[in-house]
């Protein structure tokens, strides 16, 4: 379900907005797109160094929205790819994907997992 699109954008230099919605409405927090890792079973997973707020909201609602993109990347219409992916997920404190995202990124607190519902190329 992860598109050879997608893995090359990963790779490359660019942000990564992660929009929830909770009691208190919406809120986004960024992260980098070479942060993100993809667990053996498909799942998005990606360090969580605070991101307190958005913990919270995704206690009081799992549904995520995630976009990213490169320039650097070809896309539908020339240079430049972007993907839109809806998810749900969950915020994880142990076990082996915490491990594994732990001893790449000494500095995180949990892992934040997204299970994806849809992953749509944007441009």
């Amino acid at each position: 379900m992860i598109p050879e699109k997608l893995l090359e954008i990963m790779k490359q230099d660019g942000v990564v907005a992660i929009a929830t919605l909770g009691q208190d409405g919406p809120h986004m927090v960024n992260t980098w797109n070479s942060y993100l890792r993809i667990s053996p079973d498909g799942r998005l997973l990606i360090p969580a160094g605070y991101m307190h707020r958005t913990e919270a909201n995704i206690a009081f609602n799992p549904e995520v929205l995630i976009t990213l993109g490169s320039s650097k990347v070809q896309g539908l219409h020339g240079a430049g790819a972007g993907f839109l992916i809806k998810g749900k997920a969950t915020f994880i404190t142990s076990g082996p994907d915490f491990d594994l995202m732990k001893s790449k990124f000494d500095w995180l607190r949990a892992t934040l997992a997204v299970s994806l519902d849809s992953v749509t190329q944007t441009w």
